[in-house]
């Protein structure tokens, strides 16, 4: 294809624009994040909804899992009848009406009370993120042939473009609000959708060639010169065992890892010293050490494992090491809430925060972009889009829990919430590590250093 023939540091010239089309997304997502449970616990005197902190987190458990969850019904809709490119441009739009209407004011919309026009908001990101996360992340591994080594390294690139637009978000949004208010936050989100929509409707044509265009299981029957859908090989169940049980251990780390937006970030504005100097930090700039981390720390990630060479660890071990840092990081919580002494008016060091994000970050480098990798590289093209809906959909699941998890806080205490956690994903990371060796047999050749050991197995697909 001539979009492969153009490259930018050796990758093709699409994966560039799929990386700023996710970029600009992600900052709409995250900058919407960021204030959302601050925005609902704030007072209705300052703009806010004035909601309990209890019922502010069942709501952001609920949005964030349900985020997670169409993503499901956006790739099986892609894969059979919309394609890939035409969903992420719907999506889009969807996305970008959500956030201008969570930003307009009392009544704007139909006479509509700001309660309701806050869910309608709420309910247009919903689908249209169903629509948009899985196929931009499938058109990443769509870019490279079957077998192509580059694959893993295209997904971190990918990957950081994801978190420098949360980069943005978190110290963009934090200013505008404390600046002009909640309204205008939502607006900024809403501009950062717009470029992204802008970006792909602009540059898609040339730059990602036909990428994206004919829906998967169009592609899979002229592929394989069939009129009608076949059975499942053996090799493509095992694979997709590898997804399916993979997906569990994805669901204990998102659980923890999500208390960021939540629990974390309420932690954060009422028991967090954020005082340097005169300056009092803004409590929504904290949700951008994460993103932080991911840009600083990939690029020495990503060396260590080229290093490595053939004693890189698999994708199993690697998910297992991811667990026992996010324990790490809430052994780190656990120090700020016994710094506090039991005396809930006692402000903690920030620095508590800033070592619990790094190690959480730390695990996220380890789990988050080899996932999305290793689900194009195991998934059957038919189920493409579907699978890696699936993949998000441990997530919602996650997100989902998450905010259960953080809405009890006021009936179990900080250090029963962060000490459960540390210890579950300790656990975890225990069970993945005696499994691995069965998972990665399961995948067939799919990791690299298996091929040689099953040369009958099918090539990887994508």
């Amino acid at each position: 294809m001539a979009n492969r023939h153009h490259q930018i540091l050796g990758h093709p010239r699409g994966l560039f624009l799929l990386f700023g089309t996710e970029l600009w997304e992600r900052f709409s997502y995250y900058a919407m994040r960021a204030i959302l449970v601050l925005y609902l616990t704030d007072a209705t005197i300052n703009g806010g909804m004035g909601w309990s902190t209890k019922d502010a987190l069942d709501l952001y458990g609920i949005y964030t899992g349900l985020v997670y969850i169409t993503p499901l019904i956006g790739g099986w809709l892609a894969d059979n009848y919309l394609g890939q490119r035409r969903s992420v441009l719907i999506g889009g739009a969807l996305m970008a009406i959500g956030q201008f209407t969570l930003a307009l004011p009392h009544g704007a919309l139909f006479g509509l009370d700001e309660l309701h026009a806050f869910y309608l908001g709420l309910c247009l990101l919903i689908l249209g993120n169903g629509l948009f996360k899985p196929n931009i992340s499938t058109m990443v591994g769509d870019l490279y042939d079957e077998g192509d080594h580059r694959r893993d390294g295209a997904f971190t690139i990918f990957y950081m473009g994801i978190n420098l637009g949360s980069l943005l978000a978190g110290v963009i949004a934090g200013s505008v609000t404390d600046s002009f208010g909640w309204k205008y936050g939502f607006v900024t989100a809403g501009i950062g959708m717009v470029i992204s929509l802008v970006m792909q409707m602009m540059f898609a044509g040339r730059w990602l060639g036909k990428i994206g265009v004919v829906p998967a299981a169009k592609r899979d029957l002229a592929k394989k010169h069939n009129v009608t859908k076949q059975p499942l090989t053996k090799q493509e169940r095992d694979r997709l065992k590898v997804i399916m049980i993979m997906g569990l251990f994805v669901i204990v780390f998102w659980a923890g890892f999500e208390q960021a937006g939540g629990l974390m970030n309420i932690y954060t504005q009422e028991y967090t010293d954020r005082m340097i100097g005169s300056f009092e930090v803004p409590a929504a700039w904290f949700q951008s050490l994460n993103p932080f981390f991911v840009i600083t720390l990939a690029p020495v990630l990503a060396a260590l494992w080229v290093k490595m060479g053939k004693r890189e660890p698999s994708s199993p071990v690697k998910f297992a090491v991811a667990l026992f840092f996010l324990a790490l990081g809430f052994v780190c919580m656990i120090g700020a809430v016994m710094e506090q002494g039991g005396d809930t008016t006692v402000k903690t060091s920030m620095w508590w925060l800033v070592g619990a994000f790094f190690f959480h970050t730390l695990g996220e480098l380890c789990l988050s972009p080899i996932g999305l990798s290793m689900v194009t590289k195991l998934a059957p093209l038919r189920l493409a889009s579907l699978m890696m809906g699936a993949w998000f959909g441990f997530t919602a699941i996650a997100n989902y829990i998450a905010g259960l998890i953080g809405s009890h806080v006021g009936e179990l205490g900080a250090t029963a919430i962060f000490g459960g956690i540390a210890i579950a994903a300790a656990i975890s990371g225990v069970l993945l590590l005696l499994f691995s060796n069965q998972l990665v047999k399961w995948m067939h050749g799919a990791e690299g250093n298996a091929v040689e050991e099953t040369p009958q197995a099918e090539t990887q697909t994508a």
